[in-house]
């Protein structure tokens, strides 16, 4: 009897004594009005204003100089991001953008979502210190990053006070560019617009998180997308630190993740 994938996935749920211990700012990066950030507005469905980059951003071989922050999980390039039930990817409209968690988001019910440019050389230091970690075989030294954080954030139609914690970073040195996503805690995937349970914010279709180079050949879909699965992201990785998934995004590379269902981590490994 063959056991899915997606039941592996669930079961990293009841897997946290073989997990390593987790440490909340460890994973995140500084985020907040304190480190000059930006929110974007308190509207269900909404986005920030076109931001435009200095220095730009290699997605997919093609350069961005400007992006927008859009509040129901999405990083997207040539325009704004207002559809909150999420389509499997590769999208057929072209759309290039980056999905840390796309769902149905409503920081009208509750959370905030933080952005900001950043050259400051403590940030730039940690950052090129973890991608030399992940990546040891490529020369890198950050000159720039972009962080966005969704903190807390609710769901369209909840009826509790569930929230979702999240980030995205974008860093390049002008010539090599990387993207590291990073899970906090993830309370519920689905909102009721999309056909989610106002209870729990599970069911109906669920959040997906991935990449899409907006040309219908070039795309990824991090395990358990668009599956209840995606509730565990928070024990997932592809660089062995629960919570984060990094990729080389200039010319896209996904490092370390299996071709077949994995099996429960052991010792202090994850499950990727």
């Amino acid at each position: 009897m063959k056991v899915s994938f997606v039941f592996f996935l669930l079961m990293l749920g009841a897997a946290v004594n073989v997990q390593p211990e987790r440490d909340k700012e460890t994973l995140l990066y500084p985020y907040g009005l304190d480190q000059g950030d930006q929110k974007t507005p308190k509207q269900d469905d909404g986005t920030s204003r076109r931001l435009s980059l200095a220095v730009p951003f290699t997605f997919y071989g093609k350069e961005y100089q400007s992006l927008y922050v859009n509040n129901n999980g999405v990083i997207s390039f040539d325009a704004k991001v207002s559809q909150y039930t999420p389509d499997p990817f590769p999208l057929a409209d072209g759309r290039p953008f980056v999905a840390p968690y796309w769902a149905d988001v409503n920081n009208v019910k509750g959370g905030d979502i933080f952005y900001r440019e950043a050259t400051d050389p403590a940030l730039l230091a940690r950052v090129t210190a973890d991608v030399n970690r992940y990546f040891p075989e490529i020369p890198y030294e950050a000159t720039w990053a972009f962080v966005a954080t969704w903190d807390h954030v609710a769901y369209y139609g909840t009826r509790t006070n569930k929230g979702n914690t999240f980030q995205a970073v974008l860093t390049t040195n002008t010539e090599t560019s990387f993207i590291i996503l990073n899970y906090w805690d993830i309370q519920w995937t689905t909102g009721v617009a999309s056909d989610g349970d106002a209870e729990t914010g599970l069911g109906g279709t669920p959040a997906h998180a991935g990449f899409n180079s907006g040309d219908e050949t070039n795309f990824y879909n991090i395990p358990g997308s668009q599956t209840e699965a995606i509730i565990n992201i928070t024990k997932t990785s592809n660089v062995n630190m629960p919570g984060r998934w990094v990729f080389q995004a200039d010319d896209f590379k996904v490092i370390n993740v299996p071709t077949e269902a994995p099996k429960v981590a052991e010792g202090d490994n994850c499950w990727l």
